[in-house]
């Protein structure tokens, strides 16, 4: 379980993030979602020990994130930011070796090599493994940089926008293999997207973010509101039922939805993690 104590992040006098007190789920697949500036990546990279909280705390699998070992940490939780840049001309094999790091220190043993392999077939790139990254197109390198993270084998996974650059069958693709991950591997997923509809239809739970805190948590059905998701964008939208399954859609000829609507005890309810 990751927990989230009262966790702030300020520059200056303003303050982007927080307070934000709340609880992620051991297990399964939680999309982080929200429009832009909501304050996803500041908490992901917070959870990740990338960034250091003005105030509050972390927790991941009991581990205190700030306290805790870097070897420690590493190996119970992996992260991939939304940005990378490698200036090193390096080979998609010698990039998800990066990720065996926190358990080899650089020396690959034969189980290293194993958990290499075994990432590189999971995300479909056996064939470009001996292929320089500055070869390859930019969906092909972000599937790349996440079966590195997939390599380090943590329990805790938390990726920042992982289908950047790829199409919409390689986006599906991944998004099934982190299914998988969290379904056959036991992994507990953390990803932050921007399409609502593919967090409603791969994940268990769905956190909501807006303006630094967390408006709204619970499973997709909760969430697929069209009062809620209306609220958490701006932005007037629908709510319709496709085979089985919630799908939103931006609806032009609602009127403009604004910020400070007053949400009912019951809808409030839904907004704890």
């Amino acid at each position: 379980m990751i927990t989230i104590t009262d966790v702030t992040k300020s520059y200056g006098d303003e303050t982007v993030l927080g307070p934000v007190t709340g609880q992620i789920a051991k297990g399964g697949v939680t999309s982080l979602v929200g429009p832009n500036g909501a304050g996803k990546s500041t908490l992901m990279t917070i959870i990740g020990r990338l960034l250091e909280p003005s105030e509050g705390s972390v927790t991941v699998g009991g581990l205190d994130v700030q306290a805790a070992k870097s070897r420690d940490l590493a190996q119970m939780m992996s992260i991939l930011r939304q940005e990378n840049h490698i200036t090193a001309r390096l080979t998609v094999r010698e990039l998800v070796a990066f990720g065996r790091f926190p358990h080899s220190q650089g020396r690959l043993t034969d189980e290293d090599h194993r958990h290499v392999d075994l990432a590189l077939d999971f995300l479909g790139l056996g064939p470009l493994a001996e292929r320089f990254l500055d070869q390859l197109s930019g969906g092909q390198r972000q599937r790349a940089f996440v079966a590195m993270v997939l390599a380090q084998d943590t329990e805790y996974v938390l990726l920042d926008e992982p289908l950047n650059n790829l199409d919409m069958k390689h986006a599906v693709l991944m998004m099934r293999r982190l299914r998988d991950a969290a379904d056959e591997l036991g992994k507990t997923i953390v990803i932050i997207v921007h399409d609502i509809n593919v967090a409603a239809a791969y994940s268990d739970r769905i956190i909501a973010m807006r303006d630094g805190t967390i408006a709204y948590s619970g499973t997709a059905a909760e969430i697929m509101r069209s009062d809620i998701l209306s609220e958490v964008f701006d932005t007037p939208i629908e709510v319709h039922e496709l085979a089985g399954r919630p799908i939103a859609v931006f609806d032009p000829m609602a009127q403009s939805v604004t910020h400070d609507a007053v949400r009912t005890d019951e809808e409030s309810a839904v907004a704890s993690v």
